[in-house]
């Protein structure tokens, strides 16, 4: 039932993406066409996912927290201050990247792109946080990335030199934090978890697409396989915030029964005796 109420409740909110991905294939503009409609055909799906962040339920207001809970005789309401951080964080991330498509659709401004998705990185580290910490599954993606990046070296200059490496540190910090939220020995995942990994992992494949088509070897249909993980990467990412949803729901409730609590409380105070 709790499967079919998520799947009533998200997939309707999806329609735009999905409508808009299809607009993308079907007119397929080549990149060596660059134009202000190709930019709009590009950014549209991710524009998409942006409302569907909003659509979900998210506030621009502050987080979800309960910062205090006073037990004052006189202290009339619990002061709560709700927010959605982890919403909030991935909505800009897919604003950065958003920027970074319509940058990258014209080849002179690759660098502002690459500063633009370095942006929407860290969003998305921010969102998905350091708990559980996982080091060895670190040590093992970093390592990965530094024999990558070292296979690209030989073939970049100037700012790159520094822009390549900078960025790929960004990216698979991301991926790593991604995958860690996932811990299915310890039954502590969700499958808004496993999407948001999956998106990790996808946009990391993506972008080393990007990296060995432009300074390594050319790769046949290069922009379909690149154009193709990076949309469901980005699908996956955008759909972890169902659980921050869930969570603020929950959270709300507890808080009502909270100050319920407390305010039956203070009705059948007894008074001390001295």
């Amino acid at each position: 039932m709790a499967e079919q109420f998520i799947l009533k409740s998200v997939g309707p909110k999806l329609v735009p993406f999905f409508k808009t991905l299809a607009i993308y294939f079907v007119l397929f503009i080549p990149v060596e066409r660059p134009s202000w409609f190709a930019m709009c055909i590009k950014c549209l799906p991710i524009v998409s996912l942006i409302v569907f962040v909003l659509l979900h339920g998210m506030s621009l207001g502050n987080e979800c927290v309960l910062l205090k809970l006073i037990a004052d005789p006189f202290y009339e309401e619990s002061s709560l201050i709700y927010r959605y951080a982890f919403s909030r964080r991935i909505l800009t991330g897919l604003v950065f990247s958003c920027v970074g498509d319509a940058l990258l659709v014209w080849p002179h401004y690759f660098l502002h792109g690459m500063v633009a998705f370095g942006g929407a990185h860290l969003m998305y580290i921010a969102a998905f946080g350091f708990k559980p910490l996982n080091i060895a599954l670190g040590v093992l993606l970093f390592n990965f990335c530094g024999v990558a990046v070292s296979a690209l070296m030989r073939r970049l200059s100037g700012v790159l030199l520094v822009g390549i490496p900078v960025y790929s540190i960004l990216l698979i910090t991301m991926t790593w934090r991604a995958i860690a939220r996932v811990q299915l020995f310890e039954e502590l995942w969700t499958w808004t978890k496993l999407c948001s990994c999956a998106g990790g992992i996808i946009f990391a494949i993506s972008d080393a697409l990007i990296g060995f088509h432009h300074f390594h070897h050319p790769i046949p249909h290069s922009q379909a396989l690149i154009m193709v993980t990076y949309y469901a990467a980005q699908l996956g990412i955008a759909l972890s915030v169902v659980d921050s949803k869930a969570s603020y729901n929950k959270a709300q409730a507890s808080a009502q029964l909270i100050s319920k609590s407390h305010k039956i409380r203070r009705a059948i105070r007894i008074p001390s005796i001295n």
